[in-house]
């Protein structure tokens, strides 16, 4: 694809990034409630501003942005060093899935509060053995009296002590096959029948969760897709998930990039050729990651919709973010174990990113089976 932006986006670009220059809230605040709350204030205003999902139609609170301006959008944020928005799996998953698979009643109903952070949403899909293999989850839901009745168990839900919806996949007929038995449902968090228990990870955040499920209730009408479509649904949530976060990954691992080379001239190893070599390393797989997002990008600007390329930036990403980390430990010396540091926080929490989003083993299964066309695991 040619790289060069066109007038329009250019302009683009230069009216969100004066916005962003005059309407930056500042340093986000210590504290889990605290720094939560500041987000989800600084939604409020993004959405006012028009800026908050960039790419959805107009009807339905967007501003009608190409995909090349929503990438745009997220290399903005990121470069400005503006706080995440407070509600990112609703922008990036929930409010595109409606929009695609949703009626016109629960587009009504769900964007606008996506939009402006007024409802928070989280994902219902992993299960302590369903992770990779989602299509063998066991939560069930069964049909009675115009209503589901689910029961089951979710686990690595980011957000859930936050969410008032989840984009909840559930088995509702146990003689189909696995792929064919799933339905994808909205289920409202603040039953009684739901329990939320925070995961405290190795940076002691409790980012994820776990879901405990006994006789929640969600109505028909929050059914999306239809019955028994769940896992074409769920497909269209994640590859809207890696597609939409490629861009902002690889502009945030680029200015991580800077700050581990501001840090080799504070150590003085700015002259070590083997510093550089490492260094020098690392940014050239970075500009490989941006390219291979934009390759990403073009598929969908063909197609419509996004394709398995996007399983690959977010595999590179992880491992470069990994290395980026490591190497920032390894050029501050025998006291970067001890040291109270952001580059020690970026360290521990990188572990999981060949996890989260897509283990890395499968995304290379996806891509040597669905792109490069090689023959499938066994």
């Amino acid at each position: 694809m040619d790289l060069t932006l066109s007038p329009q986006e250019e302009a683009f670009r230069a009216e969100l990034r004066g916005w962003l220059d005059a309407n930056h809230p500042g340093r986000e605040p210590d504290g889990d409630e605290a720094g939560f709350e500041f987000r989800r204030d600084w939604q409020r205003r993004v959405a006012e501003a028009g800026w908050a999902g960039v790419s959805w139609p107009e009807e339905y609170g967007g501003r009608g942005a190409t995909l090349v301006e929503q990438a745009l959008f997220n290399e903005e944020m990121v470069r400005s060093r503006a706080p995440a928005l407070a509600n990112v799996l609703g922008l990036v998953m929930g409010g595109p899935v409606v929009i695609a698979h949703g009626t016109e009643e629960q587009k009504r109903r769900y964007l606008n509060p996506i939009l402006t952070a007024e409802e928070i949403w989280c994902q219902g899909f992993s299960e302590p053995e369903s992770g990779s293999d989602l299509a063998s989850l066991k939560t069930r839901a069964v049909k009675s009296n115009g209503e589901w009745v689910v029961t089951g168990q979710k686990v690595w839900t980011t957000l859930a002590h936050r969410a008032k919806w989840c984009m909840l996949v559930a088995r509702t007929d146990s003689d189909a096959p696995k792929h064919k038995g799933l339905t994808f449902f909205l289920m409202d968090m603040e039953q009684e029948g739901v329990q939320v228990r925070p995961l405290h990870q190795i940076t002691n955040e409790p980012e994820f969760n776990e879901l405990f499920i006994e006789e929640a209730r969600v109505p028909d009408e929050n059914v999306v897709g239809g019955v028994g479509n769940g896992w074409g649904v769920a497909i269209t949530t994640l590859m809207h998930e890696r597609a939409g976060l490629a861009f902002g990954l690889q502009v945030q691992l680029k200015v991580r990039l800077g700050e581990l080379m501001t840090l080799v001239r504070e150590r003085g190893l700015e002259d070590d050729p083997v510093v550089r070599q490492r260094v020098g390393q690392l940014w050239i797989e970075a500009e490989a990651l941006r390219l291979n997002a934009y390759r990403g990008l073009t598929h969908i600007m063909k197609t419509g919709v996004p394709g398995p390329e996007g399983s690959l930036p977010k595999w590179q990403w992880s491992d470069i973010n990994q290395a980026v980390t490591e190497a920032a430990l390894d050029f501050r010396g025998p006291e970067a174990p001890l040291a109270d540091s952001e580059w020690t926080y970026h360290f521990l929490r990188s572990r999981a990113n060949s996890i989260e989003g897509g283990t890395t083993e499968i995304l290379k299964n996806i891509i040597a089976e669905r792109v490069l066309g090689l023959p499938r695991q066994r």
